[in-house]
């Protein structure tokens, strides 16, 4: 089997409310539904039960799952999960998906309607390259605490050329 570049497809992540995230991320992120809310139970005799049992065991009941996409066709599966807990902490050091990323070349604008949709700004817009090229980031947060990133400029450009 050769190896090459394969394509990102979609990233789930678990919300405590599904129709409040679906919201949140098409009003502020502008994403768009494919799938609105639906309630997914723990049946084994649906191709659907069955494969959510194949990944998280029995007993979970039934879950509540949307489907959105990115301007750039990247998919974001969002999990209502009936015990759904918000950590307490950011375990940045335990290995998971540590956090996302979305590109605007409004940056400011954008933390600006996150924060304003009950999101949080983490830190400061920053430069990656001060008075040499203008690539900015800026760590946030949903209203539900999932953390993620905002870039000014894509991930190759940011990082090309020795971003350190």
């Amino acid at each position: 089997m050769s190896t090459y570049p394969r394509t990102f497809s979609h990233i789930g992540i678990s919300v405590p409310d599904v129709e409040k995230a679906a919201k949140f991320y098409s009003d502020v992120m502008g994403w768009y539904h494919i799938m609105e809310p639906t309630v997914i139970n723990e049946e084994a005799d649906t191709p659907i039960g069955q494969m959510c049992i194949d990944v998280f065991g029995t007993g979970w009941g039934s879950f509540k799952i949307a489907h959105m996409s990115t301007g750039d066709k990247i998919g974001v599966e969002m999990f209502e999960f009936s015990n759904n807990e918000t950590p307490t902490n950011f375990e940045y050091w335990k290995t998971s998906t540590f956090h996302f990323c979305v590109q605007d070349p409004d940056i400011e604008g954008l933390v600006e309607k996150i924060v304003a949709n009950g999101g949080k700004q983490r830190m400061p817009i920053r430069e990656y390259y001060p008075g040499e090229k203008p690539y900015k980031m800026c760590y946030v947060e949903d209203p539900f605490g999932l953390i993620f990133e905002v870039y000014s400029h894509s991930y190759e450009l940011t990082y090309s050329q020795g971003a350190y």
